[in-house]
């Protein structure tokens, strides 16, 4: 990852992608969030120090150009089955001493199984020091398929950065 600073906001991002093919309908979810023309490179889901972590939708996502890597952590579902759902969540927690906190990402069949396996990771990953960290927050996306294959996606974007190392 380059060395530049990470955003101070690490936006959570939701949208349902649809086509012809699950591949497709993942491809969709990104154009909806104007994150089409990006290489996605999976984190590992820890947030840096002094960044924040916006569900709210306002904080923009990181601007970059066609082929950009993006550095994102992301959850993603597919259906293909009428009646099928797609569920996603991204959960968080926040170290009170501000030196970051950890995303967690899951996927199912369920709002409810999801919620729940987010809840579940949080309480493990901060086991023992609870104390030093915020309470969990999570971000959900589902959609039921009718036809056409689904994506359900939840997406955090924390930067983008051009092939020849230069962090946008």
């Amino acid at each position: 990852m380059p060395t530049s600073a990470v955003r101070d906001q690490i936006p959570v991002l939701t949208a349902t992608g649809t086509g012809a093919t699950t591949l497709a309908a993942f491809h969709d979810a990104l154009v909806q969030l104007d994150l089409g023309h990006y290489n996605l490179v999976r984190l590992s889901s820890v947030v840096p120090p002094a960044t924040s972590v916006d569900a709210t939708g306002k904080a923009p996502a990181p601007a970059g150009a066609w082929g950009d890597r993006l550095y994102c952590v992301y959850a993603e579902q597919r259906a293909t089955e009428i009646g099928e759902q797609a569920w996603t969540g991204i959960g968080w927690v926040q170290r009170l001493d501000g030196l970051g906190g950890l995303f967690v990402e899951h996927e199912g069949t369920s709002e409810q199984y999801v919620a729940n396996a987010i809840q579940a990771s949080l309480r493990d990953l901060v086991k023992g020091q609870e104390d030093a960290f915020s309470a969990g927050e999570m971000v959900l996306n589902g959609a039921v398929c009718t036809g056409e294959p689904i994506c359900s996606m939840v997406l955090a974007p924390y930067e983008t950065a051009a092939w020849n190392g230069v962090a946008r």
